[in-house]
């Protein structure tokens, strides 16, 4: 029923395959950004959440296939304008080595040439998915320090007390902790920092992947780097004993698995706070995404 609605509606498969191509076409004039981005993804762990991009965009798009029915294919002066200036900020952004510019230019002259075969209805009534295409962009490094040294310094502080709290004195020298005589710096890697945007990005596509009402969306999103924050400071307390009374491949490997786990119970958090919203009688869902 859903493919007959898309033939009446002007979708055809040589308009799909048109459209993927443009977008191959356009990927391929800034190849040297996009295969920047992949190699990023890759080596930085910090900037690993780049590789669920492509799954939580296939998810939005896919929740809201419906509206594709609703939406009328042509040209649109809309998709020109856009690769226009997807050009204009990866120029810019080359010759200035202004790395988010490049970055972003890329993805928007992509999105462009998608929306010039398809017509602009694709990108408004899919808005959330090509919005989660903003995650592509790494993290510039000066951004990324200025986020991260105050958290270092939060995560220590907190992951001090709550072990002295605990009945596990330790010293602090700055992002320093001792315990048992093993000095363990809270530092990059485990200042939460990587949960924090894998999480807000994995929080996005729940929030907007799912019938639900735009204030808790807004909460959702506004939760999860406290959520993320928090975690990380409950997988540092257990992190920073192991290294104090195992090996240090033990207690590397022990951090490492903790990551992950605190990521997903991070994320049963906000799964609770939403029951506990359903628990409270407030108005928490929408019937459906299809006009959402």
């Amino acid at each position: 029923m859903l493919a007959n609605s898309l033939k009446r509606s002007g979708w055809t498969v040589g308009r799909i395959v048109a459209g993927l191509a443009m977008v191959a076409v356009g990927m391929a004039v800034t190849s040297d950004a996009w295969s920047d981005v992949v190699r990023i993804a890759r080596k930085d762990e910090e900037a690993s959440h780049i590789l669920l991009v492509p799954v939580v965009f296939a998810w939005l798009f896919w929740v809201r296939r419906r509206r594709l029915r609703h939406c009328k294919p042509g040209a649109s002066f809309l998709g020109p304008l856009l690769v226009l200036a997807g050009w204009m900020l990866y120029s810019i952004g080359d010759l200035r080595l202004i790395h988010y510019f490049w970055y972003g230019g890329a993805v928007m002259l992509a999105v462009g040439c998608l929306v010039t075969v398809c017509g602009k209805d694709l990108l408004i009534k899919f808005i959330p998915a090509f919005l989660s295409l903003a995650f592509l962009v790494p993290v510039p490094g000066r951004l990324r320090q200025r986020i991260a040294v105050p958290m270092e310094n939060a995560c220590a502080v907190a992951t001090q007390k709550t072990m002295d709290v605990l009945g596990a004195p330790v010293d602090r020298s700055g992002n320093v902790i001792t315990i048992n005589g093993v000095p363990v710096g809270i530092y990059e890697a485990c200042n939460g920092l990587r949960m924090v945007f894998t999480l807000v990005l994995v929080s996005y596509g729940f929030a907007f992947g799912t019938p639900l009402r735009n204030y808790l969306r807004v909460l959702i999103l506004v939760a999860s780097p406290i959520s993320a924050i928090l975690c990380n400071v409950l997988r540092l307390i257990p992190t920073v004993w192991v290294f104090g009374h195992a090996s240090s491949n033990r207690a590397a490997a022990f951090h490492d698995v903790a990551g992950w786990v605190m990521l997903i119970v991070s994320f049963l958090l906000l799964m609770g706070l939403i029951r506990l919203l359903r628990w409270s009688l407030l108005p928490v869902s929408r019937y459906t995404l299809a006009y959402d």
